[in-house]
Formats: C-alpha cells, structure tokens, sequence
C-alpha cells in the first residue's frame, strides 16, 4: 500500500454494517474514502479480491475461536489476517 493511502486510512473512522445468520457473515466497512464488503461462511476458504484495498488477492479462511473472529489469509505475504470481537458495546479488530 502506497504512502499515501496508509496516511488517509489513519485518518478514517469508518463504520461497520455486520449481518449474521448462521455460518453466513456479511461484514460491510462503510467510510468516505472507500468501501468495501466481505460476504462469507465460516470455516469455508474463498479468494478474497482485496484490489480496492490493497491491490492483492488472497486465499481466506475465517473461523471463530471462542467469542472471536478470526481471519488468516494466504497468497504472496503470510501471516496476514485480523481478529474481530465485541466487548460490551465495542467492536474490536486486530
């Protein structure tokens, strides 16, 4: 990611539209810069085209350890991925 894009993204503070049924999870980020959705189902790998984000695509695995989501993405940079949880009325994310 470009020097300038990680300056703007400092900078947001973007919303998070969450949809739950089941297995089946649509996260929404929501900011005036960009967008950008993530429909899934947990514990099933799907390429993720991360091209709005950080120009890259990606093998992605999301699963839930204990009260945690937890995403792992696989392609040219390991060890990539983040981690969601609520605590109280806060959404977290590592």
């Amino acid at each position: 990611v470009n020097v300038a894009i990680r300056k703007i993204a400092t900078l947001l503070k973007p919303d998070k539209d969450i949809t739950h049924d089941g297995d089946h999870i649509i996260i929404k980020t929501l900011s005036t810069f960009k967008n950008y959705n993530m429909d899934f189902h947990v514990g099933k790998e799907f390429e993720e085209d991360l091209s709005g984000v950080d120009d890259r695509k990606c093998m992605t695995t999301i699963t839930w350890e204990g009260d945690k989501l937890v995403c792992v993405q696989k392609g040219e940079i390991e060890g990539r991925g983040w981690t969601h949880w609520v605590d109280g009325d806060e959404l977290h994310l590592v």
